[in-house]
């Protein structure tokens, strides 16, 4: 690919930029633009209509971008991006996190930022969802992240911008008001942040499980990197929500942090701020008590970070269920006059929905009761909210009739399995013998976000119905001499969540084996992943050196002794109990255990709180290929919507990408990626010509990596 001279092409650049509207990017805004991470106000919809019901067969691929970094040989690199198209330009993240910038009519690109090579750490940087733009006068700036690191760029020339932070970089260690030294713990950002005026308002990711760094929330100025404002989601003491905990909790406990992203309605200077759970996640002995603001739907003052209203939606979470991503701002129709309100979806596939200016919820939530924890030390909380409109878009309780019939041989499996197990829907505690959560872990709704029409106040989102396994393992209190035997309990209290009993990994491969370590890498290796972490893996560089030896030796079944111990020395703390590891529930050919569909696109009308249609979203196609109806296929990444009443999707683990009708839910379109879309794609418009474009990355649930960007056109 040939490119135009840097200097004729930062000239071009420039010259958009005197187009540009100062400030954050606002309806007004020229409406083919994508300028915001999944759209204004969220919303994952476009007034773009050049592609419609009529023409849509005729999409074919205007250009492909292959970003670079993929890692085709473990096939675990993704790329999550929904990109941003302002004046022309698509700006997007490689698999390792490279930023770049691109011709959005062409797939040319302008210019590329490695984070690596200015102080990042990619081995912590996982992946990313995105970047944000800020303008000022001539001033415009990109802001992205990788690793524990914020960066500054010119958004003509990806070059640093020195006046942020140091030399265009922050450390987002700094500046979190934890009250206690976070340094060493593990903090990076994923999905961009939202603008409020000259201040970014900023996701962070952090460890599940302890220790971890407080999730506090932080606006950064755009223009220096300094921290404006700090909301404490753990609150101190004197703080609303400080009686939620037991009382030193906000000097050792951690999370409690938006991750999936952020709402801001400029015009009342609100920001909405989804939260997630407080770690660690599947145990809350240590943390008694409901546990604002985890969680919790926080209405903040965008410009002080001020509590305006909130509304929590579990109570001492012990099942993982963070809210997935930003909530939609629209307005809906409401006895007969608009009401402006904000949509959040969950992973339990409700949809709450409040008043944007007071938090009143639109329809009824009632506070149901559900059994108590049969695991000593956890004290479950005995109600949660459950809104009464609209009905959940997954199901919710697996059984035994629900069991899949794929086969009789499956069916059988499954049964006796089911039969082994706590079933019995929403909200029941994770168990010895084994609890099935329905929707699954990553949901239900996932971070893919939905889609609202403004017009038509409808919801469209995509959903998993997926069971997966909720088991508790207790850690005993004593080790003995040998480090593999300190090492077993590191092991379970930092790897096992993920890696699982006996370092067996999980039945798709998503998280690798650690009990063959010996035939793959050396034990400095080893020891160099659990110091910098890698890919998905966080760094693991809190943990004392010696319990680092420990845990190799362990993993390589040394027989080294501890010098540093008594052989019966007592280790730290009480007994404790911890999740026996992310585990989808499947039948014995590695399906899953619930009769299809699994996954289903859906639209919801919020102005009355019900279903309009639903449709299977997706495909194994081993099982189509026998003569079955398409059974749906596990998604993530979300739709989007257009004012033609188009739906375009990918998301689902089949490598499609797909255009469905808003009337009906019929397929209007479909073609292949190649790889699968994990990704939310962007609608924009170059010169009158509407493109869309969607990351084709995979990586996910056992599937190929990739490395492309692929943008539609009509001929």
């Amino acid at each position: 690919m040939t490119h135009a001279p840097k200097s004729i092409r930062n000239l071009i650049l420039l010259l958009f930029s005197a187009l540009t509207v100062t400030g954050p990017a606002t309806a007004g805004q020229v409406e083919s633009d994508w300028p915001v991470y999944l759209g204004l106000n969220s919303s994952q919809y476009s007034s773009l209509s050049q592609i419609t019901r009529d023409n849509v067969t005729e999409l074919e691929v205007a250009w492909i971008y292959h970003a670079g970094d993929a890692d085709f040989e473990s096939n675990r690199t993704q790329i999550q991006t929904n990109p941003i198209v302002i004046n022309g330009i698509l700006y997007g993240v490689s698999p390792v996190t490279k930023i770049f910038a691109l011709d959005a009519a062409t797939g040319e690109r302008y210019w590329e930022f490695d984070p690596f090579s200015s102080g990042a750490e990619p081995s912590r940087g996982g992946t990313s969802r995105g970047v944000t733009y800020w303008t000022k006068g001539n001033d415009r700036r990109i802001l992205a992240t990788a690793g524990s690191k914020l960066f500054a760029l010119n958004a003509d020339t990806g070059e640093l911008i020195q006046t942020f932070g140091t030399a265009g970089i922050v450390d987002l260690h700094d500046g979190l008001d934890a009250g206690r030294d976070v340094s060493d713990l593990f903090i990076i950002s994923n999905t961009p942040g939202v603008i409020y005026d000259d201040l970014l308002i900023l996701p962070t990711r952090h460890a599940e499980s302890n220790p971890a760094a407080p999730g506090n929330i932080r606006a950064f100025h755009v223009e220096s990197g300094k921290v404006a404002w700090v909301f404490h989601t753990i609150p101190h003491p004197g703080e609303p929500g400080f009686d939620t905990w037991p009382t030193d909790s906000w000097l050792y406990q951690g999370a409690a942090n938006n991750w999936a992203g952020m709402s801001v309605d400029q015009e009342r200077g609100l920001v909405f701020v989804p939260t997630g759970s407080a770690t660690p996640d599947f145990f809350g002995g240590d943390r008694e008590g409901s546990n604002l603001f985890a969680n919790t739907l926080l209405a903040l003052d965008a410009a002080t970070g001020k509590r305006v209203w909130h509304f929590q939606a579990v109570h001492h979470d012990i099942w993982d269920r963070d809210f997935p991503a930003p909530p939609n701002l629209l307005t809906i129709q409401r006895d007969g006059a608009p009401r402006d309100v904000v949509a959040q979806i969950t992973k339990s596939a409700h949809i709450f929905m409040f008043d944007r200016e007071t938090g009143e919820s639109i329809f009824p939530i009632e506070e149901r009761p559900f059994p108590p924890s049969d695991i000593p030390g956890e004290v479950a909380w005995p109600t949660q909210p459950i809104p009464t409109r609209p009905p959940p878009f997954a199901r919710q309780h697996l059984t035994e009739t629900e069991a899949t019939d794929i086969t009789p041989e499956a069916n059988r499996y499954v049964l006796d399995r089911l039969r082994r197990m706590r079933s019995g829907g929403q909200f029941i505690p994770p168990s010895r013998e084994g609890t099935i959560i329905l929707p699954g872990l990553d949901g239900g709704g996932e971070w893919g976000g939905a889609a609202v029409d403004p017009d038509t106040g409808i919801m469209y989102v995509n959903a998993n119905d997926m069971p997966w396994i909720g088991t508790m393992v207790e850690i005993p209190s004593q080790a003995r001499g040998l480090m593999a035997g300190v090492g077993h309990r590191v092991y379970a209290l930092h790897c096992l969540q993920c890696h699982g009993i006996g370092g067996t990994g999980d039945e798709l491969g998503i998280y690798p084996p650690v009990n063959n370590l010996i035939d793959r890498l050396t034990p400095d290796e080893t020891r160099a992943i659990i110091q910098n972490g890698r890919g998905y893996m966080p760094s693991h560089s809190h943990l004392s050196q010696r319990d680092r030896d420990a845990l190799v030796a362990y993993l390589y079944d040394s027989e080294e002794v501890d010098l540093l111990a008594d052989n019966d020395r007592e280790l730290d703390g009480e007994k404790q109990w911890v999740f026996a590891g992310y585990r989808r529930f499947l039948d014995q050919e590695q399906r899953p255990a619930i009769k299809p569909p699994w996954a289903t696109l859906n639209a919801i009308d919020l102005n009355i709180g019900e279903i309009v249609w639903k449709v299977t979203l997706g495909d194994w196609p081993e099982l189509s290929a026998s003569g079955r109806p398409p059974t749906g296929a596990e998604s993530y990444g979300g739709p989007i919507v257009t004012a033609s009443g188009l739906i375009f999707i990918g998301a689902t683990r089949d490598e499609r990408f797909r255009v469905f009708d808003t009337r009906n839910g019929n397929l209007l379109w479909e073609t292949e990626l190649p790889a699968a879309g994990f990704a939310t794609p962007t609608t924009y418009a170059v010169n009158g010509k509407q493109y869309v474009v969607i990351a084709a990355g995979g990586g996910k649930v056992g599937m190929n990596s990739g490395d492309t960007y692929v943008a539609f056109a009509l001929p």
